[in-house]
């Protein structure tokens, strides 16, 4: 997909494209920072579109590591199921909320890392916080980790309610600049 079919998709899907282009390498390396990658056997990643995280992730999880790729979008889903072709990478059509019943079919308990593109800013303050607990409870205690970015500061003081540590940081070198929040779990 190129950028002019990217910002054609975002006019149409508004709702569920929250960028007008894709994010660059800049942010998906700076998603990345925080994770130590030797230590993640389970990653989610919700609301990839085009896969440029996906693609990172694949690059740095360890050989034993499994991607659970969740997009909500048929056009997007679509190009990623013949884009990505991994052992190690599952990419279902579904919503973030369908979560919790996509770790009991695979019958776990727990992941490692969640790191969302999802565009919380297009969402109600319900829809928000239901994904944000289904999130929270979905992690490993002590040592999970839910890695967001936003190109806004709106959803700082929600993420502070629901998980034990936030980190902010930022990118300039991504369209529009964007903000990687990296949350905790006690």
């Amino acid at each position: 997909m190129n950028k002019k079919q990217f910002l054609q998709h975002f006019l149409k899907e508004k709702k569920t494209c929250g960028a007008m282009v894709p994010s660059s390498k800049f942010l998906a390396k700076k998603m990345m920072e925080s994770i130590d990658f030797s230590k993640v056997n389970y990653l989610i990643e919700l609301g990839p579109g085009t896969g440029i995280f996906t693609e990172e992730l694949i690059a740095k999880m360890h050989k034993d590591a499994k991607l659970l790729v969740i997009e909500l979008d048929n056009v997007f889903y679509q190009l990623l199921k013949d884009k990505i072709r991994h052992p190690n990478v599952e990419i279902v059509l579904g919503s973030a909320t369908d979560l919790p019943s996509l770790l009991e079919e695979r019958n776990i308990e727990a992941v490692d890392v969640i790191i969302s593109s999802l565009p919380l800013a297009n969402f109600s303050t319900f829809l928000k916080t239901r994904i944000l607990n289904i999130c929270k409870t979905s992690l490993k205690s002590k040592t999970g980790k839910f890695i967001q970015f936003q190109y806004t500061l709106r959803s700082h003081i929600l993420l502070k309610r629901i998980f034990s540590t936030v980190n902010v940081d930022f990118t300039a070198f991504n369209i529009p600049p964007a903000l990687v929040y990296s949350c905790t779990v006690k």
